[in-house]
């Protein structure tokens, strides 16, 4: 797990080395650099296997150089069958493997790995550089090729520091819809983000970028067993992920929520680790938000060495910094928050841990597939037909405001559109459509649910849980494991009915049913709380004054295509308890503190 940066740009060393220093938090055990004639590698290393200096980069192999974040979680099994191929190896670590691997098979390789990586290899013989991201985008990817300049980073800092970058409108519009920047686009427009499942080939001499896709959801082939036999191969697949997920040569430990994913990831990893697990959670003051009890009950019953951190207000303001130094561009996500301050605390014990992010998506867990399930037969009605239903229903049934309106839009996938960005319609006075982009995920299934959940992957999993956990983990050098994000798991779970996997009252109902032969149901079946801070009352309390002096006139002028007249009304309502505006109010403010750290002014 590391950070690194390449370029071709001329330039001192020192100039170089300046820029891969705002990545250092990344990789704080060694700095690595190599200069061939005009290209820079640099590198900075979070030593996970393979301790020994021999396995720092860039890493050499005959025609070869490596520069690489991540980890190979199969790199013993790859390692094995190019052993049989007749290569030999002089370390112990998954680099020496997949740059040997590359040697071997080409892009091939990539259908061979399984884990989170970035990496980019120079083949001196071609003059080329070969680039890839993992297939659910845990590890990121920027690069650019603005004025005649090829340079790919771990993050976008080091690459921001070129001169004369302009800020994208685009983007911050699409911030503003869904909190996130999608990839491929970032803040700037001369930037672009690898998208995941993707490798490139760059022609140094011609100077040429070439992209393809190896790999991406499918089309749904629907699982013929039973619903125990599908228990029964989950699990298979849930332990032998998590269990290439323990090796380590450091030490090891679990986040633990009140949540189903993580429970059932530190249960696993408790009966297979060869010593008493580390596990660790943060709670609030809060009662309604705080799960940090139900978790301290988990742990116990796993019997794990088990750590709690309580966040306060003061945590918000103080953290803010790190949050946008780390972070690059706009995120508003409000668990990035917490998930900084886990990550600090954790580090303090141990360098690697495992999380249940991604359960969510392939098992149904959020609200929104709920409701979905809740309303699909009225989905599935002609437009006229389900405007008259919806006003029956009403009569008798307290629909929400937000399902209500998505209900009535006229074509059923802006109901999960609505779901989605359903926060930015108002902020914004114009749309420019860019969740199109999206629109062939809608046929890999015939099933409205399996399609909203495969956006869900592709939009939400890679740009905001991906990003939030990857920046808030190497912040403080830890390296998170997610053994749901192992593509295995992601394939198989999207062969399953949903009926497996989600009924009314019953979310997530095959890792319920798993669980529950470790923890005793009444326990965890307890209502989700949810990673995320009390920043309701916060924002009108504590925050308050600094939100109004951050979010004023000035501010809300300068950004293209908001609506400062419903910016305005949104403000004076949360702070006067009258509606609950807070998703709006903190992209807004997240912005604005981006925007003032950057000292940049949006010109329209």
């Amino acid at each position: 797990m590391c950070g690194f940066l390449f370029s071709d740009q001329p330039q001192a060393k020192e100039d170089f080395l300046s820029k891969l220093a705002l990545i250092d938090y990344r990789g704080p055990d060694h700095t690595g650099y190599l200069k061939i004639e005009n290209l820079h590698f640099g590198h900075v290393r979070l030593s996970i296997l393979d301790l020994d200096p021999r396995s720092n980069q860039p890493f050499r192999y005959k025609n070869l150089t490596i520069i690489y974040n991540g980890e190979i979680y199969n790199y013993l099994e790859v390692k094995a069958e190019l052993e049989d191929n007749g290569y030999s190896f002089n370390t112990e670590s998954d680099t020496e493997v997949l740059i040997i691997g590359y040697h071997a098979w080409g892009s091939k390789v990539l259908s061979k790995i399984n884990g989170m990586f970035a990496f980019i290899i120079h083949d001196s013989e071609t003059d080329t550089i070969f680039g890839a991201r993992d297939r659910m985008g845990v590890k990121p990817m920027y690069y650019t090729l603005a004025n005649g300049i090829f340079e790919v980073c771990s993050q976008l800092g080091p690459i921001a520091q070129n001169k004369g970058y302009t800020l994208n409108e685009d983007a911050i519009s699409m911030y503003l819809d869904c909190k996130f920047i999608p990839s491929p686009y970032s803040i700037y427009q001369e930037v672009q983000k690898l998208e995941p499942g993707c490798y490139f080939e760059y022609a140094l001499k011609d100077k040429k970028l070439k992209i393809e896709r190896y790999w991406d959801l499918q089309k749904v082939q629907k699982f013929k067993g039973t619903y125990n036999e599908a228990k029964e191969q989950l699990k298979l697949l849930l332990k032998d992920a998590v269990k290439i997920r323990l090796y380590s040569d450091v030490p090891l430990g679990s986040f633990l929520s009140s949540g189903i994913d993580s429970a059932l990831v530190t249960s696993i990893a408790s009966q297979i680790n060869n010593t008493k697990l580390n596990t660790f959670t943060v709670g609030f003051d809060d009662k309604i938000k705080d799960e940090s009890g139900v978790a301290e009950k988990y742990a116990e019953l796993l019997d794990t060495n088990h750590k709690t951190l309580f966040c306060n207000p003061d945590d918000i303001l103080e953290n803010l910094p790190t949050l946008l130094k780390v972070y690059d561009e706009p995120f508003a996500d409000d668990s990035a928050l917490p998930s900084l301050l886990l990550n600090s605390m954790t580090k303090k014990h141990v360098t690697v841990a495992l999380s249940g992010d991604g359960g969510d998506e392939s098992f149904l867990g959020y609200g929104h597939f709920e409701s979905l399930l809740k309303y699909r037969l009225i989905m599935n009605m002609p437009y006229h037909l389900r405007k008259v239903v919806l006003g029956i229903i009403k009569v008798f049934v307290n629909v929400q405001p937000r399902i209500s309106s998505a209900l009535l839009v006229r074509r059923k996938h802006q109901f999960m559109e609505r779901i989605f960005s359903r926060m930015g319609l108002l902020l914004l006075q114009s749309k420019n459509g860019w969740l199109r982009k999206y629109d062939h995920y809608r046929l890999l299934s015939k099933d409205f649910i399996q399609q909203a959940a495969d956006l869900n992957t592709k939009l939400w999993l890679e740009n905001d849980s991906n990003v939030k956990v990857d920046r808030a983990s190497m912040a403080y050098a830890v390296e998170v494991r997610s053994p749901f994000l192992d593509y295995r798991i992601v394939e198989f779970a999207r062969t399953l009915p949903i009926n497996y996997r989600l009924r009314l009252g019953n979310k997530k109902r095959i890792l319920r049913d798993l669980l529950s032969d470790y923890l005793p149901q009444d326990l965890f079946n307890l209502p989700k709380r949810g990673f995320s801070m009390p920043l309701t009352n916060w924002l009108r309390n504590e925050l308050k004054n600094d939100v109004l002096q951050t979010i004023d006139d000035t501010f809300l002028s300068s950004i293209p295509n908001l609506n400062t007249v419903y910016c305005k009304k949104v403000l004076g309502e949360h702070m006067s308890g009258a509606y609950d505006h807070t998703e709006s109010i903190w992209k807004l403010y997240v912005l604005a503190k981006w925007l003032n750290q950057q000292n940049k002014e949006i010109v329209s």
